[in-house]
């Protein structure tokens, strides 16, 4: 049997591709499959931990069995350590970080998950510039964003927003316009798929940018 393989992030690094097909035998699980990729992408076997892995759509056990055609997809969560540490010294006493997750609902509908797309080249250049004016405008102040793309299950973060200053009233006032901002100038959009069955478009956040000289786009 064929299944479609999306890796987002750490994963899609570890596999070499966000994207691909592959033969499966028939009666094979989850587990299985992660068997598979352990042998021929090692990358993966550390990953594994902080994984979830969807069918469908759907998060599911390890347990659960693969049929033809299915659409499994492999999801790291966002490593908000990696932004915090982004942003921190020990210059900077304050570290505010904002978290956004997914809902379960939205307008009276259940909500089962979110996918992200966007503009990727015109998204970066416009995170950047958010995060060069924020440092530029408080002493010693540092910023990161980061907003995964692809399909964000309910309940898992989709956005963070790290700021490190040495008084907190900057830190809580940059990361208040950092959001802000993100939502009026970014081209990203999001993908609500409801419970019933339904999904629709909705315009919201962005990607990915950390303050200095460190920046880049997370693909998941």
């Amino acid at each position: 049997m064929k299944i479609r393989l999306l890796a987002f992030a750490t994963a899609a690094d570890a596999l070499g591709t966000g994207e691909t097909d592959l033969e499966m035998p028939e009666g094979s699980r989850i587990s299985d499959l992660r068997s598979r990729l352990d042998h021929d992408h090692p990358g993966m076997i550390p990953l594994w931990p902080r994984l979830a892995v969807a069918i469908d759509g759907r998060i599911v056990p390890p347990d659960t069995p693969l049929e033809d055609g299915a659409e499994v997809a492999l999801l790291p969560p966002i490593d908000t350590g990696r932004a915090v540490a982004a942003v921190s010294s020990p210059s900077r006493g304050a570290v505010v970080i904002f978290l956004g997750s997914v809902r379960d609902h939205h307008a009276g509908r259940p909500v089962e998950k979110l996918t992200y797309s966007a503009y990727r080249t015109m998204a970066l250049e416009g995170l950047r510039r958010i995060v060069t004016d924020l440092e530029a405008g408080h002493e010693n102040l540092r910023a990161a964003i980061v907003h995964r793309l692809g399909e964000v299950p309910v309940g898992e973060p989709s956005v963070v927003i790290a700021v490190a200053s040495p008084h907190r009233a900057a830190a809580y006032d940059a990361s208040r316009t950092a959001l802000e901002r993100l939502k009026a100038e970014i081209p990203i959009w999001k993908r609500e798929h409801y419970a019933d069955g339904g999904a629709e478009w909705r315009e919201v956040e962005p990607l990915k940018a950390e303050g200095s000289t460190r920046d880049s786009v997370d693909p998941g």
